[in-house]
């Protein structure tokens, strides 16, 4: 991989990683569309750990209050009524899903669902999924003719079982073009979450599942030989910048607009991805790595 190879897709992993259009997605496509090699599974990891650092600063305050609640919690049984010390066990609770299914589907993840046939049909599919969640947040918060607006529901809601919901939706984002925040947030829209809720939650609950994914990536690739360090580790400062102004941007963005601008990106990516696999211009493997 050359360093301008890793400007250009820790740009895009930084660009895509919160917007609910699929990064791990973005990063195939640029390199199919470039003519360079798949960056692959362990490249795609570890630039998230860039990624996740920015979540980490952004919401440190919060981060802080729920580790420091959660860590009462353990010894003292008046801190478990703590929502801080709650969400603290509940993101714990929301990660189980990714955990086992990530470790479950290891194989499946780096071959098979890298096909972009299969990419293109997740865009499409879950850009429809967020377009319906979309809509009836905005039915609920503006109401009708003939009713009141709906109040949704906050954070301070949030269950072990909505929490488990959360979690399952975020599992489907190791199908590359399903989207992590994209399926997360439409997850909360359809169980009646506030729009900015619910975004909140998907980024508090994607930190131990990419950091985790990360790090075990990075062992994996140490002596491996199949990773260019210097241009991965370049990417993943170049994905922390992108990504820390992507989040200041998009949490602004969803108190007052609709998603309906991704659900229609979405949905025109995967089209003209299956068009042009099915004209035989591109090839549903063109980047494959052949390691």
């Amino acid at each position: 991989m050359s360093w301008f190879e890793s400007l250009i897709l820790g740009l895009v992993q930084g660009l895509t990683e919160f917007l609910p259009v699929s990064s791990s997605a973005h990063l195939r496509l640029t390199a199919a569309f470039s003519g360079w090699e798949d960056p692959g599974a362990a490249f795609t990891a570890i630039t998230q750990i860039g990624t996740e650092a920015a979540v980490l600063i952004y919401f440190r305050k919060d981060i802080a209050r729920i580790v420091a609640a959660w860590a009462r919690s353990l010894t003292s049984k008046a801190m478990r009524q703590d929502h801080d010390a709650q969400m603290g066990w509940l993101v714990i609770v929301g990660s189980i899903p990714i955990g086992v299914l990530g470790v479950t589907l290891k194989d499946q993840i780096e071959g098979p669902f890298r096909d972009l046939r299969i990419t293109a049909t997740m865009l499409i599919v879950m850009g429809v999924v967020l377009g319906v969640a979309d809509r009836m947040a905005a039915r609920d918060e503006t109401g009708g003719r003939h009713r009141a607006p709906k109040q949704r529901k906050a954070l301070q809601d949030l269950s072990v079982k909505d929490g488990l919901i959360f979690g399952l939706c975020q599992a489907m984002a190791l199908i590359p073009g399903v989207s992590r925040s994209g399926a997360t947030i439409s997850g909360g829209l359809l169980m009646g979450y506030k729009r900015e809720s619910a975004a909140r939650y998907s980024f508090l609950l994607a930190i131990p599942a990419v950091l985790a994914s990360g790090l075990f990536e990075l062992k994996d690739a140490v002596g491996s030989g199949h990773v260019s360090w210097g241009p991965t580790a370049f990417a993943t400062v170049i994905a922390f910048i992108s990504g820390y102004a992507v989040i200041a941007w998009f949490m602004k963005f969803i108190t007052t607009k609709s998603f309906m601008p991704f659900v229609w990106y979405r949905i025109a990516l995967g089209v003209v991805i299956i068009a042009l696999v099915a004209a035989g211009t591109l090839s549903p493997h063109a980047a494959e790595s052949a390691g």
